[in-house]
């Protein structure tokens, strides 16, 4: 059997791991780099019911992940300022910091009123001063959005914070399996179970408004690829062939997904129009060509083929054409996903019996290997393209771990119930 074709149904035994839950999840930073920017993430003031959400954890807590930052331990503050004229830069100088962020949360009834300020500790300088309100189920994804203006203004890209990502779990449930694909904060916290099924589910992509998940359902017994909306929980099938139908991916501009159909004979790439509902095949041979994604523009599928006599990832143009190899370095290179610029290429490169997780640059070609485990898969890039989200192996459980595209940092958020596997980040 195909090494390609091995992995397919792998990934459907991979989902027989048990559910994870958010109340048993932890984030472990397991690699950092040794250039983060020093920043303290003051305790915001609090004055009325607040809840139980503590904003300057959350903050602290995306930062510090973002590889970019270190944050400093609330244990060695000299003081906490929650007014900036009550700041010594002093105090904050002489700890190492070049930022401190300040603030105050005001509970109002069922809404809270946000303030923070964001200052350089050499000259004193405000950067940023902000204020929100947000309702009383809000002050989590407020804290990503605070992360997020932060990240923005020192680094000049936008941040990933708050965002959703979307994976596949399964629980025991009357004496079988209950499969569910499930939607989270970017952080792992407040999943929402949006799909369920006692037959696997695989395979999640998000349509580019993030409005829509694909994915891959057994529940009849053989795959079929359902599109969903979030909003309404209406789904629909689109594709049901006899054989294989699986690994879809969206276009750019959400009109079409990439598939791997075997309707035909061997796997191969289609695109279908989701309007319509016309096929356009792409390959044809009796090489085994699956997992395909788009490129930024639209222009350009790449996918994993084994036409080579190993697994590597090719091209090919959408419309249609000639397929051209593109991986060259390692015995293994699969489940290609580009950034949103189309600047990198996310992959699995395999080589020695060891698969992780690398990224290529489209420019000059050159592979960089990010991760440091044995069975790393399908990676997933943050929407601002500077983390690649992906299943580890951890004691024989998956979980879910980030890595920066500099392979500098690198985070594990383990769900202790279960493992997790088919992690997608939204756009």
């Amino acid at each position: 059997m195909s090494l390609v074709i091995k992995t397919f149904f792998l990934g459907l035994l991979a989902a027989l791991l048990s559910v994870a839950q958010a109340e048993g999840l932890t984030i472990e930073i397991t690699k950092g780099s040794q250039t983060a920017v020093p920043i303290a993430i003051v305790p915001f003031a609090q004055q009325g019911s607040v809840g139980n959400v503590k904003l300057t954890d959350v903050i602290s807590s995306d930062l510090a992940g973002s590889g970019f930052f270190k944050t400093l331990p609330e244990e060695d503050m000299l003081t906490q300022p929650s007014e900036p004229e009550k700041i010594n830069f002093r105090d904050w100088q002489v700890l190492g910091q070049d930022y401190m962020v300040i603030g105050q949360v005001l509970g109002n009834g069922g809404s809270f009123n946000i303030q923070f300020h964001l200052f350089n500790v050499h000259n004193g300088q405000l950067l940023m001063g902000y204020k929100l309100t947000v309702g009383g189920n809000e002050l989590r994804r407020a804290a990503h959005h605070i992360s997020d203006l932060i990240y923005e203004k020192l680094t000049g890209r936008k941040g990933a914070f708050n965002t959703r990502i979307a994976y596949v779990t399964s629980a025991a449930r009357g004496g079988g399996k209950q499969y569910m694909l499930q939607v989270a904060d970017a952080d792992g916290y407040n999943p929402r179970t949006i799909a369920e099924s006692p037959e696997p589910i695989m395979a999640p992509a998000w349509s580019p408004d993030g409005a829509k998940i694909a994915y891959v359902s057994f529940h009849t017994k053989r795959s079929e690829i359902f599109v969903q909306t979030l909003a309404t929980g209406q789904r629909q099938s689109v594709s049901s062939y006899p054989g294989i139908n699986g690994a879809p991916a969206f276009s750019p501009d959400g009109s079409r997904l990439a598939i791997t159909l075997s309707k035909d004979g061997s796997p191969d790439i289609y695109v279908l129009n989701l309007s319509n509902r016309n096929l356009t095949r792409l390959t044809s041979g009796l090489s085994i060509d699956t997992e395909p994604s788009w490129s930024a523009d639209g222009g350009t599928i790449v996918f994993t083929s084994d036409q080579g006599g190993k697994p590597q990832l090719y091209t090919i143009p959408s419309s249609g054409g000639r397929a051209t190899r593109l991986t060259f370095q390692g015995d293994y290179n699969a489940r290609g996903r580009f950034s949103a610029d189309g600047r990198s290429l996310a992959m699995v490169n395999g080589n020695g019996g060891r698969y992780r997780i690398a990224v290529m640059d489209m420019a000059s070609r050159t592979v960089n290997v990010l991760s440091e485990g044995n069975l790393d898969e399908s990676p997933s890039f943050a929407p601002n393209g500077s983390m690649i989200l992906f299943a580890a192996n951890k004691g024989g459980r998956s979980v879910l771990s980030v890595v920066s595209t500099d392979g500098a940092m690198q985070q594990k958020l383990d769900f202790q119930s279960g493992g997790v596997r088919e992690p997608a980040w939204a756009p």
